[in-house]
């Protein structure tokens, strides 16, 4: 028996050292990013297998632009959209995520996620689409880290940048180019409401966006110029 248990406490701290790497590797990526500018993140690269998967020659479309190169109405539809607290809070909008579960017990199934942009980034750099809690604490741990290293700005950039925005179309200047023929800087209102109600489901609002979206539609866009942004 002692020899049992000798050998799990000996295996338990081989597995809280790799468990260490394994948060240092992501530390280490996130501290770089601060001031280089990530070339893939985990999405683009699992998009583009799919993609490869039915054209071996398809690329994937992303251009990346400064922040200060972005439409300010982009910047303040997708932080209507997506997380009306971004600049309060500290990588969680407990808020948000409260009001996301009353809504899905409300409607008996997960409609809303609560997720702040921070998280989001978080999942779309490093972690995968599938839903689960383990995934879900790496996501939290991870947005922690990205809060801790970056400002506001940086978040809001690099996540404008690498966001996904229709079938192989990442960021917003890839975006704004595929449907409106034009930069990311020159977005309108109205176009910057349709890209960052597009978000949570963009493959699908692509083709066809429901009533249901277009009504939210509405609602960001009487509220975005209340949001704010970093400057």
């Amino acid at each position: 028996m002692n020899k049992f248990w000798r050998r799990a406490r000996w295996m338990l701290k081989w597995l809280l050292l790799l468990l260490l790497v394994y948060q240092l590797w992501f530390f280490v990526h996130i501290l770089a990013w601060r001031w280089w500018n990530p070339s893939e993140t985990h999405f683009m690269a699992l998009r583009l297998a799919e993609l490869r998967e039915q054209n071996p020659r398809a690329e994937l479309q992303q251009q990346w632009v400064d922040y200060a190169q972005i439409s300010s109405h982009l910047k303040r539809a997708v932080v209507a959209a997506e997380d009306d607290r971004f600049m309060v809070h500290h990588g969680f909008d407990l808020r948000g995520i409260r009001q996301a579960f009353a809504k899905n017990q409300r409607k008996g199934k997960s409609v809303a996620g609560g997720s702040s942009i921070s998280q989001q980034l978080a999942k779309n750099l490093f972690l995968s689409p599938s839903r689960s809690y383990l995934r879900k604490v790496q996501e939290a741990g991870l947005a922690l880290m990205i809060e801790l290293l970056w400002d506001k700005r940086r978040i809001l950039e690099v996540y404008l940048n690498v966001v996904e925005w229709g079938d192989g179309i990442f960021g917003a200047e890839a975006a704004a180019r595929h449907y409106y023929q034009r930069s990311a800087g020159q977005l309108e209102q109205a176009q910057a409401v349709r890209l960052a109600i597009m978000l949570p489901n963009p493959r699908a609002y692509q083709k066809s966006m429901p009533a249901w979206v277009k009504a939210h539609g509405r609602k960001v866009q009487a509220r975005m110029n209340y949001s704010r942004v970093p400057k």
